[in-house]
This record gives structure tokens, sequence and C-alpha cells, in this order.
């Protein structure tokens, strides 16, 4: 009558695992975005004076000081 159930720490048991997944498999998501959004895809420069900003090329303002 006197059975003692041990129990498991909260390590070894699923549904911690399964609770954590979902924000951890986000968190992962976002930094990888993060990183391919600032190294593959920044505003590069297409020529002295000239930035591409997503299908918009603009002409940079140059200081008059410069002649």
């Amino acid at each position: 009558m006197s059975e003692l159930k041990t129990n498991k720490p909260w390590f070894k048991q699923l549904w911690p695992w399964l609770l954590i997944s979902g924000p951890a498999v986000a968190a992962i998501g976002c930094m990888i975005t993060i990183y391919l959004a600032v190294n593959l895809y920044a505003d590069k420069p297409v020529r002295d004076g000239v930035v591409k900003r997503g299908l918009k090329v603009e002409q940079l303002k140059v200081e008059q000081d410069r002649k």
C-alpha cells in the first residue's frame, strides 16, 4: 500500500522541452533573419556618391568644401 512514486527531474520529462522548443526556434529564426538582412541585403554603394536602397538608386549629397 505504501508505494512511493519517484518523479523524474524536470529536464528528463518531455513537456518542458515541448514548451521551450517553440520560443527557442522562433528566437533562432529571428537571429538568422537579422544576420541575413544586415550582411546580404544591406544598402551597398553602386559607385562613388551613389547608393542603392531597395529598388531606388539615390545620389548622395557631397560637401561643397572638397573642391
